[in-house]
């Protein structure tokens, strides 16, 4: 009897040593947390590295909403600035609301930031906010909130993009204007994206091919091959790169054999486009890929790996499924 009683005293003992630990643990975090809201709002530091910190400990939340609450009280323009900057660059939807108010600020820096974390946050309600953004005075917002619109998917921004893509002096904002258009989804964009592609300018017409993929449409597919299918590495990575955003199940047929193109970096591009547009085995691929590579061939296989932010759990999840220890 007394030994079970000892037993159960050391086991109650582990499992509250343990708790207590854990909590201890996370309330260190969340006071490393704090201590970064206020670098941030000191602008003490690098604040792409700050902000590092915080993906790191996972507080994005926690930091957003923190920042969120000071937007209306901000000392002045440079804090402001960098509180829009860390909002945007987190974009966790505790700062939606934050970031929704500073696409009226005075400043442009300001609200380029606020669009870009909108975007990157996928808000609906940001859709109808941001159109009138692409008649900005800056061009940063103006691109930014074309980007942002295609991110968004917002079809019935589809007319307004074309009309600003008409008469935007900036070729790299037509530029972002044109793929948007296509991001949008709105298919009767298609004939006006067409006419783009006999623009005199090269990034126009590029553009234009790529709102056209976006789209399914026959036209940029025919643009797309005709890279695809150049003997030069280059070319052949330019053509993969207009279907960036697109949907895997509508490419595949045209993709999946780039997968066994003699340049590693053309496949594992490839591969990665796949996969952010939903064929979900191409991780598996790129992973199973990069163990198997030796020295420099493993390159190309991590640069994409890189790009999606695979962790070494998930990694090793993932060879262990495919046998490899």
């Amino acid at each position: 009897m007394w030994r079970r009683f000892t037993l159960l005293l050391v086991f109650v003992w582990a499992v509250t040593a343990v708790a207590g630990s854990k909590t201890a643990k996370a309330q260190a975090v969340r006071a490393e947390a704090q201590d970064l809201v206020d670098a941030i709002l000191r602008g003490d530091g690098n604040l792409n590295g700050t902000l590092s910190r915080v993906h790191y400990l996972g507080q994005e939340g926690v930091v957003s909403l923190e920042l969120a609450e000071t937007v209306r009280r901000a000392g002045d323009l440079e804090q402001l600035r960098r509180i829009a900057q860390a909002l945007g660059a987190l974009a966790h939807p505790n700062g939606e609301g934050a970031l929704l108010y500073l696409l009226n600020a005075d400043d442009g820096a300001i609200r380029m930031s606020a669009v870009q974390g909108l975007g990157r946050l996928r808000s609906v309600p940001a859709g109808p906010r941001l159109v009138p953004l692409l008649q900005d005075k800056s061009m940063g917002v103006r691109r930014e909130a074309a980007r942002a619109l295609g991110l968004l998917h917002y079809a019935k921004a589809g007319p307004a993009l074309m009309k600003a893509a008409k008469t935007e002096p900036e070729l790299e904002v037509r530029a972002e204007l044109l793929v948007a258009a296509g991001a949008s989804g709105d298919k009767k964009q298609a004939p006006l994206l067409e006419g783009f592609l006999d623009d005199s300018s090269e990034s126009a017409r590029f553009a234009a091919a790529q709102g056209l993929c976006l789209l399914g449409h026959k036209r940029g597919y025919e643009f797309a091959k005709k890279k695809l299918g150049s003997p030069d590495r280059f070319e052949r990575l330019e053509g993969l790169r207009l279907f960036e955003g697109t949907r895997a199940r509508e490419v595949n047929a045209v993709l999946a054999p780039m997968l066994d193109d003699r340049d590693r970096g053309v496949s594992a591009t490839a591969a990665r486009i796949l996969y952010q547009g939903g064929d979900l085995k191409m991780l598996d691929w790129l992973v199973v890929k990069s163990f198997q590579a030796t020295g420099d061939d493993k390159l190309p296989y991590e640069r994409e790996l890189e790009t999606l932010r695979l962790a070494d759990d998930h990694r090793r999840e993932i060879l262990a499924k495919a046998g490899i220890k």
